[in-house]
Protein backbone atom coordinates (compact mmCIF):
# COMPACT_ATOMS: atom_id res chain seq x y z
CA UNK A 1 0.00 0.00 0.00
CA UNK A 2 1.15 3.49 -0.83
CA UNK A 3 1.09 6.24 1.80
CA UNK A 4 1.60 9.84 0.75
CA UNK A 5 1.52 13.20 2.50
CA UNK A 6 1.08 16.53 0.78
CA UNK A 7 2.07 19.95 2.14
CA UNK A 8 1.54 19.14 5.81
CA UNK A 9 1.55 21.99 8.32
CA UNK A 10 1.14 21.40 12.04
CA UNK A 11 1.63 24.09 14.69
CA UNK A 12 0.05 23.08 18.01
CA UNK A 13 -0.30 26.01 20.42
CA UNK A 14 1.36 28.21 17.83
CA UNK A 15 4.63 26.24 17.75
CA UNK A 16 5.50 25.08 14.22
CA UNK A 17 6.44 21.39 14.23
CA UNK A 18 5.81 20.65 10.55
CA UNK A 19 5.93 23.11 7.67
CA UNK A 20 4.98 22.20 4.09
CA UNK A 21 6.12 18.57 4.50
CA UNK A 22 5.58 16.21 1.58
CA UNK A 23 6.37 12.47 1.64
CA UNK A 24 5.94 9.66 -0.88
CA UNK A 25 6.21 6.04 0.27
CA UNK A 26 5.76 3.49 -2.53
CA UNK A 27 4.18 0.10 -1.79
CA UNK A 28 6.60 -2.23 -0.04
CA UNK A 29 9.34 0.38 0.34
CA UNK A 30 11.22 1.32 3.49
CA UNK A 31 11.37 5.09 4.00
CA UNK A 32 13.69 6.45 6.68
CA UNK A 33 13.02 9.72 8.49
CA UNK A 34 16.28 11.34 9.58
CA UNK A 35 17.11 14.56 11.36
CA UNK A 36 18.41 15.90 14.67
CA UNK A 37 16.25 16.02 17.78
CA UNK A 38 13.31 18.36 17.28
CA UNK A 39 13.45 18.12 13.49
CA UNK A 40 9.87 16.83 13.16
CA UNK A 41 10.31 13.06 12.77
CA UNK A 42 7.94 12.06 15.58
CA UNK A 43 5.46 14.78 14.65
CA UNK A 44 5.34 13.56 11.05
CA UNK A 45 4.75 9.97 12.15
CA UNK A 46 1.93 11.03 14.49
CA UNK A 47 0.23 12.91 11.66
CA UNK A 48 0.75 10.02 9.21
CA UNK A 49 -0.74 7.61 11.76
CA UNK A 50 -3.75 9.80 12.49
CA UNK A 51 -2.81 10.49 16.11
CA UNK A 52 -2.76 14.20 15.25
CA UNK A 53 -4.61 16.18 12.61
CA UNK A 54 -2.56 18.62 10.53
CA UNK A 55 -3.55 22.26 10.23
CA UNK A 56 -3.06 21.98 6.49
CA UNK A 57 -2.36 19.24 3.99
CA UNK A 58 -3.52 15.70 3.32
CA UNK A 59 -2.48 12.10 4.04
CA UNK A 60 -3.64 9.46 1.55
CA UNK A 61 -3.55 5.67 1.40
CA UNK A 62 -3.50 4.40 -2.18
CA UNK A 63 -4.90 7.77 -3.22
CA UNK A 64 -7.79 7.80 -0.71
CA UNK A 65 -7.85 10.54 1.91
CA UNK A 66 -7.15 8.86 5.24
CA UNK A 67 -10.03 10.74 6.90
CA UNK A 68 -12.48 8.98 4.54
CA UNK A 69 -11.39 5.47 5.54
CA UNK A 70 -13.53 3.84 8.30
CA UNK A 71 -11.62 3.55 11.56
CA UNK A 72 -11.87 -0.24 11.76
CA UNK A 73 -10.57 -0.66 8.23
CA UNK A 74 -7.81 1.87 8.93
CA UNK A 75 -6.78 -0.17 11.99
CA UNK A 76 -6.25 -3.19 9.72
CA UNK A 77 -4.19 -1.17 7.28
CA UNK A 78 -1.94 0.99 9.48
CA UNK A 79 0.00 0.06 12.62
CA UNK A 80 2.22 2.36 14.65
CA UNK A 81 4.98 1.83 17.20
CA UNK A 82 5.66 4.94 19.26
CA UNK A 83 9.03 5.82 20.72
CA UNK A 84 8.19 4.92 24.32
CA UNK A 85 5.90 1.96 24.98
CA UNK A 86 3.95 2.50 28.25
CA UNK A 87 5.57 0.66 31.14
CA UNK A 88 2.69 0.65 33.64
CA UNK A 89 0.15 -1.43 31.69
CA UNK A 90 -1.45 -4.03 33.99
CA UNK A 91 -1.65 -6.79 31.40
CA UNK A 92 0.30 -9.84 30.39
CA UNK A 93 2.62 -9.66 27.40
CA UNK A 94 0.33 -12.05 25.51
CA UNK A 95 -2.71 -9.85 26.16
CA UNK A 96 -0.84 -6.80 24.85
CA UNK A 97 0.15 -8.66 21.70
CA UNK A 98 -3.41 -9.83 21.12
CA UNK A 99 -4.51 -6.20 20.88
CA UNK A 100 -3.02 -6.39 17.41
CA UNK A 101 -5.63 -8.97 16.39
CA UNK A 102 -8.69 -6.91 17.42
CA UNK A 103 -9.18 -5.28 13.98
CA UNK A 104 -9.30 -8.74 12.40
CA UNK A 105 -12.01 -10.19 14.70
CA UNK A 106 -15.76 -9.59 14.57
CA UNK A 107 -16.98 -7.20 17.25
CA UNK A 108 -17.15 -8.86 20.70
CA UNK A 109 -15.65 -12.08 19.33
CA UNK A 110 -13.39 -14.07 21.65
CA UNK A 111 -9.72 -14.67 21.02
CA UNK A 112 -9.36 -17.59 18.62
CA UNK A 113 -6.89 -20.45 18.55
CA UNK A 114 -5.48 -18.91 15.38
CA UNK A 115 -4.91 -15.61 17.22
CA UNK A 116 -3.04 -17.44 19.98
CA UNK A 117 -0.92 -19.36 17.48
CA UNK A 118 -0.03 -16.18 15.60
CA UNK A 119 0.85 -14.42 18.87
CA UNK A 120 3.12 -17.28 19.90
CA UNK A 121 4.96 -17.09 16.58
CA UNK A 122 5.27 -13.31 16.89
CA UNK A 123 6.80 -13.63 20.36
CA UNK A 124 9.25 -16.27 19.17
CA UNK A 125 10.17 -14.08 16.20
CA UNK A 126 10.92 -11.23 18.60
CA UNK A 127 13.16 -13.46 20.71
CA UNK A 128 10.57 -13.49 23.50
CA UNK A 129 9.35 -17.09 23.43
CA UNK A 130 7.94 -17.99 26.85
CA UNK A 131 7.27 -14.36 27.79
CA UNK A 132 3.51 -14.51 27.18
CA UNK A 133 2.54 -14.92 30.85
CA UNK A 134 4.90 -12.18 32.08
CA UNK A 135 3.38 -8.92 33.29
CA UNK A 136 4.07 -6.10 30.86
CA UNK A 137 5.43 -3.90 33.66
CA UNK A 138 8.21 -6.41 34.44
CA UNK A 139 9.83 -6.14 31.02
CA UNK A 140 12.98 -4.17 30.38
CA UNK A 141 12.87 -1.24 27.96
CA UNK A 142 14.34 -3.34 25.16
CA UNK A 143 11.96 -6.24 25.81
CA UNK A 144 8.96 -3.90 25.77
CA UNK A 145 10.16 -2.39 22.52
CA UNK A 146 10.52 -5.80 20.88
CA UNK A 147 7.12 -6.93 22.18
CA UNK A 148 5.45 -3.72 20.98
CA UNK A 149 6.93 -4.21 17.50
CA UNK A 150 5.69 -7.84 17.58
CA UNK A 151 2.20 -6.49 18.45
CA UNK A 152 2.30 -4.15 15.44
CA UNK A 153 3.47 -6.94 13.11
CA UNK A 154 0.74 -9.21 14.47
CA UNK A 155 -1.73 -6.60 13.26
CA UNK A 156 -0.58 -7.51 9.70
CA UNK A 157 -0.74 -3.91 8.47
CA UNK A 158 -0.21 -2.67 4.96
CA UNK A 159 1.64 0.36 6.38
CA UNK A 160 3.92 0.20 9.43
CA UNK A 161 5.03 3.42 11.15
CA UNK A 162 7.88 3.20 13.69
CA UNK A 163 9.36 5.97 15.83
CA UNK A 164 12.98 5.26 16.81
CA UNK A 165 12.37 1.50 17.25
CA UNK A 166 16.08 0.73 17.71
CA UNK A 167 16.57 3.06 20.68
CA UNK A 168 16.39 0.43 23.44
CA UNK A 169 17.75 -2.48 21.44
CA UNK A 170 21.24 -3.97 21.50
CA UNK A 171 23.14 -4.14 18.23
CA UNK A 172 22.09 -7.70 17.36
CA UNK A 173 18.41 -6.94 17.85
CA UNK A 174 18.74 -3.69 15.89
CA UNK A 175 20.08 -5.61 12.91
CA UNK A 176 17.51 -8.41 13.31
CA UNK A 177 14.69 -5.87 13.40
CA UNK A 178 15.86 -3.93 10.37
CA UNK A 179 16.47 -7.14 8.41
CA UNK A 180 12.87 -8.19 9.18
CA UNK A 181 11.41 -4.78 8.32
CA UNK A 182 13.30 -4.45 5.05
CA UNK A 183 11.96 -7.84 3.90
CA UNK A 184 8.40 -7.31 5.18
CA UNK A 185 5.60 -6.90 2.60
CA UNK A 186 4.33 -3.77 4.38
CA UNK A 187 5.28 -0.23 3.45
CA UNK A 188 7.53 0.94 6.30
CA UNK A 189 8.14 4.51 7.43
CA UNK A 190 10.73 4.55 10.19
CA UNK A 191 12.39 7.32 12.18
CA UNK A 192 16.05 6.61 12.91
CA UNK A 193 19.02 8.36 14.50
CA UNK A 194 21.72 6.14 13.04
CA UNK A 195 22.71 7.42 9.60
CA UNK A 196 24.61 4.26 8.77
CA UNK A 197 21.65 1.97 9.48
CA UNK A 198 19.39 4.26 7.46
CA UNK A 199 21.81 4.24 4.52
CA UNK A 200 22.04 0.46 4.65
CA UNK A 201 18.38 -0.49 5.06
CA UNK A 202 16.20 2.29 3.62
CA UNK A 203 15.11 2.58 0.01
CA UNK A 204 14.36 6.28 0.45
CA UNK A 205 15.42 8.91 2.97
CA UNK A 206 13.45 11.98 4.05
CA UNK A 207 15.84 14.38 5.81
CA UNK A 208 14.11 16.83 8.15
CA UNK A 209 15.38 19.92 9.89
CA UNK A 210 13.32 22.47 11.78
CA UNK A 211 10.08 20.81 10.71
CA UNK A 212 10.89 21.08 7.00
CA UNK A 213 12.10 18.58 4.40
CA UNK A 214 15.71 19.38 3.51
CA UNK A 215 16.02 16.57 0.97
CA UNK A 216 14.26 13.36 -0.07
CA UNK A 217 15.38 10.49 -2.28
CA UNK A 218 17.69 7.44 -2.34
CA UNK A 219 20.29 7.36 0.47
CA UNK A 220 23.34 8.30 -1.65
CA UNK A 221 21.52 11.32 -3.05
CA UNK A 222 20.34 12.58 0.33
CA UNK A 223 23.20 11.62 2.66
CA UNK A 224 25.94 13.66 1.06
CA UNK A 225 28.83 14.92 3.21
CA UNK A 226 27.79 18.54 2.64
CA UNK A 227 24.19 17.90 3.64
CA UNK A 228 25.16 15.84 6.71
CA UNK A 229 27.39 18.68 7.88
CA UNK A 230 24.66 21.23 7.19
CA UNK A 231 21.98 19.38 9.19
CA UNK A 232 23.91 17.46 11.87
CA UNK A 233 26.97 19.72 12.20
CA UNK A 234 29.39 16.82 11.83
CA UNK A 235 31.77 15.89 9.03
CA UNK A 236 31.15 12.66 7.15
CA UNK A 237 32.51 10.35 4.48
CA UNK A 238 29.91 8.28 2.59
CA UNK A 239 31.13 5.26 0.63
CA UNK A 240 29.72 2.07 -0.90
CA UNK A 241 31.22 -1.41 -0.58
CA UNK A 242 31.25 -4.18 -3.16
CA UNK A 243 27.79 -5.37 -2.08
CA UNK A 244 26.25 -1.97 -2.73
CA UNK A 245 25.87 -1.21 0.97
CA UNK A 246 26.48 2.36 2.04
CA UNK A 247 28.72 3.27 4.95
CA UNK A 248 28.81 6.58 6.80
CA UNK A 249 31.96 7.64 8.65
CA UNK A 250 31.28 10.47 11.09
CA UNK A 251 33.69 12.82 12.84
CA UNK A 252 33.56 16.18 14.49
CA UNK A 253 33.88 18.97 11.97
CA UNK A 254 37.57 19.83 11.65
CA UNK A 255 38.67 16.52 13.20
CA UNK A 256 40.45 13.64 11.48
CA UNK A 257 39.06 11.11 13.95
CA UNK A 258 36.31 9.12 12.23
CA UNK A 259 33.70 6.67 13.42
CA UNK A 260 32.14 4.19 10.98
CA UNK A 261 28.36 3.65 11.14
CA UNK A 262 27.25 0.78 8.93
Amino acid sequence: MRIDARHLDWAPRGKTLLSDVTLDAAPGSTVGLLGPNGSGKSSLLRVLGGLQQPDRGQVTLDGTDRSRIPRRLLARRVAMVTQHAPSDVDMTVLDVLLLGRIPHRPLLAAVSADDLERAGRALAGAGLAGFGARRWSTLSGGERQRADIARALLQEPDVLLLDEPTNHLDIRHQLDLLDDLSSAPATVVIALHDLGLAARYCDQIVLLHGGRVVAAGPPPEVLTPARIEQVFEVAADVTADGDGRWHVRLRRAGSNEARTRD
